[in-house]
């Protein structure tokens, strides 16, 4: 426990001092600038403010709201159709395989921008579908066949004697992967999973090209109004990595209670 707070703190210092010394190349860059900076007028595009005995969360606030909703379920679902895509390339079936390899190919060998655009302006106006679970769709979609193969990896490093014990046990296919190999894998592959959360987070500021009023979208519809071009995106960048590193962070601390508690 004690050896825990002490790389939290470690941890805590080195953060705290990556931040001083980014804060300190924008201040002393704006010294050779004639820009006028006005950091002062940001925290109200973040806090919530009164209007008519009502609070009303700041324009940065309510993006970032959006874009954490967006990126949790896309995350859901990127992780369930990375498993099932793994699944399919390591099944015996030919038809599942092919269906696997198909769309790895489609996904991986074109933009997510393309994929976006195609979802939205193609797809979408046939079944109807809402700008909002376009993004998912295709951040999922994107994020799914990476994961796959990162699943899939981690489920061919077992050793066939894996599976040999648990046939011999009595277990079958199904059983094998739920109790067995499934478990192994996610302890093995949590460090590369984390990457692609990390990257999807990142990934899903392109939502804001067709039109969701995500983190992005509401620095640039700030900007348009106040020419706060620096304050803003210094700011925005800032909420991006303090997300990913929340995330990051989280998973490291997990993978080191995992090894403690073995």
């Amino acid at each position: 426990m004690i050896l825990v707070r002490k790389e939290i703190f470690i941890d805590s210092i080195k953060y705290l001092l990556f931040l001083g010394v980014v804060i300190t190349i924008i201040f002393l860059s704006s010294a050779n600038m004639n820009y006028n900076w006005q950091w002062y007028r940001v925290p109200g595009y973040i806090i919530f403010r009164s209007a008519d005995g009502a609070l009303i969360p700041g324009r940065l606030l309510t993006g970032l709201v959006l874009t954490v909703k967006i990126s949790v379920i896309s995350l859901v679902l990127a992780f369930f159709i990375g498993m099932i895509t793994a699944l399919f390339r390591l099944s015996s079936s030919f038809t599942a395989k092919l269906v696997a390899r198909i769309y790895l190919e489609l996904i991986r060998n074109t933009p997510l921008l393309i994929q976006l655009f195609v979802i939205y302006f193609v797809i979408s106006p046939v079944f109807n579908i809402n700008p909002f679970i376009s993004a998912v769709l295709a951040l999922s979609l994107f994020e799914g066949a990476y994961a796959s193969e990162i699943i899939r990896g981690g489920i061919t490093a077992i050793s066939k004697g894996q599976w040999e014990s648990a046939y011999s046990l009595g277990l079958n296919t199904i059983d094998t992967y739920r109790f067995i190999l499934l478990p192994q894998t996610l302890k093995q592959v949590l460090p590369p999973l984390t990457g692609q959360a990390v990257s999807l987070i990142k990934d899903s500021a392109l939502v804001s090209t067709i039109a969701i009023f995500d983190l992005t979208m509401a620095g640039q519809s700030i900007i348009s109004e106040t020419f706060l071009t620096f304050e803003i995106w210094f700011t925005v960048a800032l909420i991006y990595l303090l997300m990913t590193v929340s995330i990051s962070t989280f998973v490291h601390r997990l993978e080191k209670r995992s090894r403690y508690d073995q």
